[in-house]
């Protein structure tokens, strides 16, 4: 049987977005049909036997990937978007970015109270992104089932802050450095 190494898909690119930054862009991985097929698989398989009401999708790879997840689970989809982005009426949640502060939103009636949510992004980093999507779903009355990624950078401590608020985190691959 044929094994796709997933983080053989990942492409590095080095000093961007700024110097010393090595940027680990899935969208090789998203154009390979059996890569992007075992990841898809791999991301859903720990959360198939609970009760998984919506995937929330953090823009843009999330959504990518959460869409694919929703269908697998058998759930309805929740975008996650940057300010500005929703047509309807919208709930946000600022967070922290090294540069300055942003804020995500959803449409307020994204979710019923109660919900059981699983959030999905390509990539975890520091957290800051995860964590405010994690705070903005239960403002609404979200019950956070989990979090799953393609990639971890664990030198940045996402996965921890995400399990100090009592999330339980997946990622299918760790790249070790920033």
């Amino acid at each position: 049987m044929f094994v796709i190494a997933l983080k053989d898909l990942i492409r590095s690119i080095p000093d961007y977005p700024k110097p010393g930054i090595i940027f680990r862009d899935v969208t090789t991985l998203l154009g390979h049909s059996e890569g992007l097929k075992v990841a898809i698989s791999q991301m859903a398989e720990p959360f198939q036997s609970q009760r998984i009401d919506a995937v929330a999708g953090i823009e843009a790879r999330g959504f990518i990937l959460g869409g694919a997840i929703a269908d697998r689970l058998g759930c309805g989809f929740i975008p996650i978007r940057k300010k500005g982005k929703l047509p309807w009426k919208t709930i946000g949640q600022e967070y922290t970015l090294e540069y300055g502060v942003d804020v995500i939103e959803i449409h307020e009636d994204a979710l019923a109270p109660g919900q059981r949510i699983l959030i999905v992004d390509d990539l975890i980093a520091t957290g800051g992104t995860a964590e405010a999507a994690a705070k903005l779903l239960r403002r609404s009355g979200g019950e956070i089932v989990g979090a799953t990624f393609i990639i971890d950078l664990p030198d940045l401590g996402g996965l921890k802050l995400l399990n100090s608020h009592g999330i339980p985190c997946h990622a299918l691959i760790a790249f070790e450095g920033h």
